[in-house]
């Protein structure tokens, strides 16, 4: 991934890719639909730069859907530009308590008053001066999530269409929420259109004619989704330390999301007692960010106590190297909270937990290596308090994996518990949630059976030629 430095912002280079790649798993029914779209989209907006404005280039589920996502866009004639708002740890300190606000929750407790409106829009004055420089009237800037939000005045005062896409929200507004949405709101006001992922999370004050529902989606093709034989995936995760293995370098190739081969270089940080996991042991897996939202530390305890340890499973919490991700300050907290909870396991149980940071210093080998630990996990699962959209829950059911997670936002959208996977509906009901883990690990029929319809569905509902339709087809609303 390349990315340019401006002044105050960065800008990653947006590859062309042409989703006609997309026709042997959608068929060419599907593939005509979206080429329509696309032509008429791409005379709606001749002339015209679409540019999506965000807070990170690696390190989570916006920016990884956004590698893909734009390629397409671009593959489709549209030109497209992705921005990245820089600021300082106190910036992301505010936008993470936004954030935890908007998912119903109330972060760090910490304040959203005068000060920390005036710091947020002192950042955010210095990002929009570079950002008008390239912004003509009649563009469309696509802004994602808090972190930018203030800049959207500053774009419509220059002639742009203005769309605030926010990945985030909570099915039940509460105090937290609604303290988040008033701090935002000066600043969104006027936008021309927001999206999110789900109805319920759109603030009183998004007129209904403005409001926009647009899953994310996954793309198959990328280093996170393409096939992976298993006997390439023992030896990445044999390499790298996630299972027992030979350590030998493997010579097994990922692409990148210019087309170009890569290799797997590095191996993974692993907090563990004793060896990693045998390469016959059912694993069970989450891949998350250090996230409180991700309820990692709820994951470990219900794991360790509540699924029989005779079944021989071990857990592998992982996550991004907590350096590697610019805009979420609380992600190093988290992961030492987990390292505590941890170490006061008892030792029988804390030899078959095991938690992983993957390095981020190549998104690309990263994103390959979490790809090799779905495929290999016997159950993925997703444990979320509070979730927009799980794009690790599409990632697993994409590859057919039996998934146990928690029926809370969008996850409820892309898992009909009993048929896709299996939902908990109270996250914090950690003996249903190892109840439920315990049922896949023991019956691998229904496992399997549970893992082909999860597979079908994402196929139908979760690919990017349904994704970038809606977005087409919402640029042509813009006018």
């Amino acid at each position: 991934m390349t990315v340019r430095e401006h002044l105050q912002l960065q800008e990653v280079d947006v590859q062309a890719l042409d989703a006609a790649r997309l026709e042997p798993l959608i068929g060419p029914e599907r593939v005509a639909r979206y080429e329509g779209i696309a032509e008429a989209t791409e005379s709606a907006m001749r002339g015209r730069t679409v540019l999506n404005v965000n807070s990170t280039a690696a390190g989570g589920g916006v920016a990884e859907m956004l590698q893909t996502l734009l390629a397409y866009g671009r593959g489709a004639g549209l030109d497209i530009r992705w921005l990245v708002i820089q600021g300082d740890a106190g910036f992301f300190e505010i936008t993470k308590r936004l954030h935890n606000g908007l998912y119903g929750s109330p972060g760090d407790g910490g304040a959203l008053g005068d000060a920390e409106r005036s710091h947020y829009e002192q950042t955010l004055r210095r990002n929009a001066d570079e950002l008008l420089a390239l912004v003509r009237p009649d563009d469309v800037v696509l802004i994602h999530d808090p972190q930018p939000a203030g800049l959207a005045a500053a774009m419509a005062s220059a002639g742009a269409k203005v769309v605030w896409r926010c990945h985030v929200g909570a099915d039940k507004p509460n105090e937290w929420t609604e303290r988040s949405w008033s701090f935002l709101r000066p600043y969104l006001e006027d936008v021309d259109a927001f999206v999110f992922s789900r109805h319920a999370f759109a603030p009183s004050y998004a007129e209904e004619s403005r409001t926009h529902v647009i899953p994310p989606s996954i793309d198959p093709f990328s280093a996170k989704n393409e096939p992976i034989s298993k006997r390439n995936v023992r030896l990445i995760l044999g390499y790298t330390g996630l299972i027992a293995g030979n350590g030998a370098v493997p010579a097994v190739p990922f692409t990148r999301r210019d087309g170009s081969p890569g290799r797997i270089n590095r191996r993974v940080e692993v907090l563990q007692t004793g060896p990693p996991p045998p390469a016959d042991a059912p694993l069970v897996v989450q891949v998350s960010r250090w996230d409180r939202m991700k309820d990692m530390p709820g994951v470990m305890s219900g794991f360790a106590d509540h699924v029989d340890h005779g079944l021989g499973a071990h857990l592998l919490l992982a996550g991004p190297a907590v350096t590697g991700v610019a805009d979420d300050p609380e992600a190093a907290a988290v992961l030492e909270e987990c390292i505590e909870l941890w170490r006061a396991l008892p030792h029988a149980a804390r030899s078959r937990v095991h938690l992983a940071c993957t390095p981020m210093a190549d998104p690309d080998e990263a994103a390959a290596i979490v790809n090799a630990l779905q495929r290999h996990a016997a159950v993925v699962v997703q444990k979320s308090i509070a979730e927009g959209f799980g794009l690790t829950v599409a990632e697993a059911m994409w590859k057919s994996r039996p998934i146990v997670a928690s029926a809370v936002g969008g996850i409820v959208d892309q898992i009909a518990s009993g048929a896709h996977g299996l939902l908990i509906t109270d996250p914090s009901d950690l003996p249903s949630f190892g109840n439920a883990v315990e049922t896949l690990l023991r019956d691998r029929t229904e496992a399997a059976r549970l893992g082909t319809n999860a597979r079908a569905r994402a196929g139908a509902e979760f690919l990017g030629d349904r994704h970038l339709e809606q977005y087409g087809r919402l640029l042509a609303q813009l006018g």
